[in-house]
């Protein structure tokens, strides 16, 4: 499953004058946000965990779009690391406008197999992360006219996924915090998250290995097709931009009609 792009160009002064971060950005969603940001003019700054050379490849492509990047290593789960990529922000583009959220991973037991260590890991890089980066970014959004964050959630936050009980109240955290910045932000900066389902990434590529299960994972999505990397980009672009203005704490669901909520 290659992560194409979809071919829809974004206008090149969306983001113009505005710098961006993109936690978790050298591969995946993270990596076409940034792409997507860059290409509609934001500077971009590229967190990474351990994959340099990834995240140096995306600020290579985003500078190719005629903006500025960097690439700042550092687990956001951590208080130190979440400050310090908010000051090499700050000192390499003097503002932070645009902040997702979009650290995760995703690792499971049953839960009478589920350890501490796992429970903990999960929690920590999910929903810990969130909460790290946006208290260490809020004081620099706070002093531009407006900002944005947006949340990268999952469907997992609102139905729950058997097996990952650990991922899907990391993600159903995501949503309640979402919801509770939304309103404590206003009206200088709002908070949105995508909630997409089924994504074509890396991480998810083994379970589809089994053709006959990727078969029965596509008849419950309606489209009959997983969102490609692209598609969730474009949604955070969406909820980023004043194409967006009057919407805050708002969940976007990007599933292919999987799941309906209300």
């Amino acid at each position: 499953m290659a992560e194409k792009p979809v071919e829809i160009k974004l206008p090149a002064n969306l983001f113009e004058g505005k710098t961006a971060i993109v936690t978790g950005a050298s591969r995946g969603v993270g990596r076409a946000t940034a792409l997507r940001l860059a290409e509609a003019g934001a500077n971009v700054v590229v967190n990474y965990l351990r994959e340099e050379e990834k995240a140096n490849n995306v600020v290579a492509l985003c500078k190719e779009k005629g903006v500025d990047a960097i690439a700042v290593q550092g687990d956001v789960s951590e208080w130190l690391d979440a400050q310090n990529l908010a000051k090499q922000a700050i000192e390499k583009f003097g503002r932070i406008d645009l902040l997702v959220l979009n650290a995760g991973i995703w690792e499971g037991a049953p839960i009478e197999e589920m350890s501490e260590e796992t429970w903990n890991k999960v929690l920590n890089t999910n929903l810990k992360a969130a909460w790290a980066m946006t208290k260490a970014c809020v004081p620099s959004m706070k002093k531009q006219e407006r900002g944005a964050i947006v949340l990268v959630s999952s469907t997992a936050g609102q139905r729950g996924e058997a097996n990952y009980s650990n991922y899907a109240a990391s993600k159903g955290g995501q949503i309640s915090f979402t919801k509770a910045l939304a309103s404590e932000l206003c009206p200088k900066i709002r908070v949105n998250c995508v909630a997409p389902g089924w994504i074509e990434t890396a991480m998810v590529r083994p379970v589809f290995e089994n053709e006959e299960y990727k078969q029965k994972v596509l008849s419950t999505i309606p489209l009959n097709r997983m969102a490609a990397t692209d598609d969730v980009a474009l949604s955070i672009c969406f909820l980023l931009s004043d194409w967006s203005r009057h919407i805050t704490g708002e969940i976007l669901n990007i599933n292919g009609g999987a799941v309906l909520c209300g």
